[in-house]
C-alpha cells in the first residue's frame, strides 16, 4: 500500500504531467524590410520552476528566424502577448511556424502555422 501511494504521488508530481505551452494567436505586420510578430501564449505558469521562457519563429524547413526571450513568469497574466520587431524573413518564405518553450516541457508541439502578409 505504501509503495502504491508513493508511486501515485510521484506520478502526480511528475513534470511530464505539466501542461505544455500553447501559441493561441499570432498577429504579423510588415514594417519596411522586417516583420513585427505579436504572439499570444497560454500556459499555466506557476512561478520560476514552470513558466514560458521563450517563443520562436521558424521557417518550414526548421531554420530559426527570430526568438523572443521572456524574462519572468506570467502567473497572473494568462494568456499573455509579447512582441518581436525587426524580424528578417528570407525571400520566398511565405509561411512560418511559431513555437513556445516552457521550463518543464521544453518546446511544445502546440505551435501555430502563420501565413505572412
Amino acid at each position: 500500500m505504501i509503495k502504491q501511494s508513493l508511486l501515485t504521488f510521484t506520478l502526480a508530481a511528475s513534470p511530464a504531467f505539466a501542461d505544455p505551452a500553447t501559441v493561441e494567436n499570432v498577429n504579423v505586420t510588415k514594417n519596411g524590410s522586417g516583420y513585427t510578430f505579436n504572439v499570444t501564449v497560454l500556459h499555466t505558469d506557476t512561478g520560476w520552476d514552470d513558466y514560458v521562457d521563450i517563443w520562436r519563429i521558424k521557417d518550414l524547413s526548421g531554420a530559426v528566424l527570430g526568438e523572443r526571450n521572456l524574462a519572468h513568469p506570467h502567473v497572473e497574466e494568462q494568456p499573455f502577448t509579447r512582441s518581436l520587431s525587426g524580424v528578417k524573413i528570407p525571400a520566398g518564405v511565405d509561411s512560418v511556424v511559431i513555437e513556445a518553450h516552457d521550463t518543464v516541457n521544453g518546446w511544445s508541439s502546440n505551435a501555430k502555422l502563420v501565413k505572412l502578409p
